[in-house]
């Protein structure tokens, strides 16, 4: 025997207002049955049968291959069929939904369908912020958890289809969106583990970073900017919620609960929070590959609308100086944690807006400009690898040597993570860009020794940081839907953004 949750039919929307209110209409009365009977089952009642709550889905069917503008990135479906997809969390996701709701409707001059799905909410998935419920139990009766509520189902939330892999079974639906309900609520709690912060902090212009330094520079930046009254930013978030306002403005709820952890999380994230969610979060990604996929893997289910990576790198070339930056046109991707989800031979393209924001930017603060420019700033291929110790390898007598791979690509920077973040990017139809900073020349006998690293990146950290501020000040400035380039779409590609 099953204990449902109230199913509430399929009903048509022709008002994005109206579609998105029965999505927070069912959303709501799931997550209140399962935390009622969640509740009673953590205080001993016996519930006699399996409890379950679905998720709400949206559909949209048209049967003609006409759409209202052939220059648009999103926001249409790719012909004539059924799409839908599950969704949850509306409290956080109400302006996205709104917004994909109402290109749908403008697009294609057909209705919505918003109903109860068969999809159903794992229960972990139903806690509240500061919920902590199975720390209470015994192991006996978290063991019968397992039995009385549905628990996270990972076949309901692989990447399938911002892949290009996923194949709807016969009479399935197309998918409307890039990840299903499940999996983004997967990734909101493992932004809590991974950050220290909740996804309602996450602005949605990202900056990550490999170096503390950088991270120093921003949180001194970020009180800065709340010491006075005035200004864009409301707010700056550390690690453990703590929220410091901006001068005259009072405590929100919610504020209360914020604690500075024992320790920093794995890669903590400090945002510069602005009331329309165009702020800055920042995070330091730490060293290597596997990180900058993880948290990519994560924060992608934000839909942010930029993702920019600044950190040091290995300078290639012998006219390189440290200190000197390099801008990325191109990727070598010897990483090696996205081959099994985005071939090598994919290609991973500079974006224009992005591209041309961050040279304007790095003009802006440097104050030189043309060919001055050139002097400090260098566009090529960047090549990550997951080999920290690459320099370590024979470089002679062997078919490939690192020396070799890196000159034929003609490279002009080596680093562990830009690759990385820029084809999860592209994975994920997120704009992304890098702009790294030369802090050694191993290949030329430049190599990082602690006195002089210490000093240089003190120096350089500052300029950088403000730079990849200022990047994102100018990709803001953009509209949208040129932001989100055709580019990165795919022949058949989802409506949502």
């Amino acid at each position: 025997m099953t204990s449902p949750s109230l199913f509430i039919a399929p009903t048509r929307f022709d008002d994005a207002e109206a579609a998105l209110a029965q999505v927070r209409l069912i959303y709501d009365t799931s997550i209140a049955h399962l935390r009622d009977s969640l509740q009673r089952f953590v205080a001993g009642d016996a519930l006699g049968e399996h409890v379950r709550a679905c998720y709400p889905f949206v559909r949209v069917q048209t049967s003609t291959v006409a759409r209202a503008d052939s220059r648009l990135a999103y926001g249409f479906v790719s012909g004539p069929g059924v799409y839908e997809t599950t969704l949850t969390r509306p409290d956080l996701f109400a302006d996205y939904y709104r917004e994909q709701f109402a290109l749908l409707l403008r697009n294609h001059g057909v209705s919505l369908e918003v109903g109860t799905s068969a999809q159903p909410i794992p229960v972990h998935f139903s806690f509240a912020e500061h919920d902590h419920l199975e720390g209470s139990m015994p192991p006996e009766r978290r063991l019968l958890l397992r039995d009385l509520f549905d628990l996270p189902d990972l076949s309901a939330m692989d990447d399938g289809i911002a892949n290009g892999t996923h194949e709807p079974r016969a009479g399935e639906a197309q998918p409307l969106a890039l990840f299903t309900a499940p999996r983004v609520d997967y990734s909101l709690h493992r932004l809590r583990h991974y950050t220290g912060s909740a996804p309602e902090h996450f602005q949605n212009f990202v900056l990550f970073t490999n170096y503390q330094f950088y991270i120093d520079e921003f949180v001194k930046l970020g009180h800065a900017l709340m010491g006075s009254e005035g200004g864009e930013y409301s707010a700056f978030v550390e690690p453990g919620n703590v929220v410091t306002r901006r001068a005259g403005l009072a405590p929100q709820a919610g504020d209360e609960f914020g604690r500075a952890p024992p320790r920093l999380p794995q890669m903590p994230a400090y945002h510069l929070v602005r009331p329309d969610r165009a702020g800055i979060t920042m995070v330091n990604i730490g060293v290597g590959p596997a990180n900058a996929k993880t948290i990519t893997d994560h924060i992608a289910v934000l839909r942010p609308h930029a993702w920019l990576m600044l950190g040091h790198c290995a300078g290639l070339r012998n006219s390189q100086h440290l200190g000197d930056y390099v801008l990325a046109h191109g990727y070598v991707r010897e990483d090696h944690v996205l081959d099994e989800d985005l071939p090598l031979w994919v290609p991973i393209p500079p974006l224009a807006e992005v591209q041309t924001a961050i040279e304007q930017a790095v003009a802006e603060i440097t104050q030189l400009r043309g060919y001055e420019l050139k002097k400090i700033m260098r566009t090529g291929t960047v090549a990550s690898t997951d080999n920290r110790n690459w320099e370590l390898l024979p470089f002679h007598h062997k078919e490939s040597t690192p020396e070799r791979r890196f000159s034929q690509s003609r490279a002009v920077a080596l680093d562990m993570e830009s690759a990385t973040i820029a084809a999860n990017g592209f994975r994920f139809r997120v704009p992304y860009g890098t702009l790294l900073c030369v802090s050694d020349k191993p290949l030329h006998g430049e190599i990082k020794l602690p006195g002089m690293a210490d000093h240089f990146y003190r120096e350089r950290v500052d300029q950088h940081l403000r730079i990849g501020m200022r990047a994102i000040e100018l990709l803001r400035q953009e509209r949208t839907d040129r932001l989100h380039s055709r580019k990165l779409r795919s022949f058949a590609e989802v409506a949502f953004q």
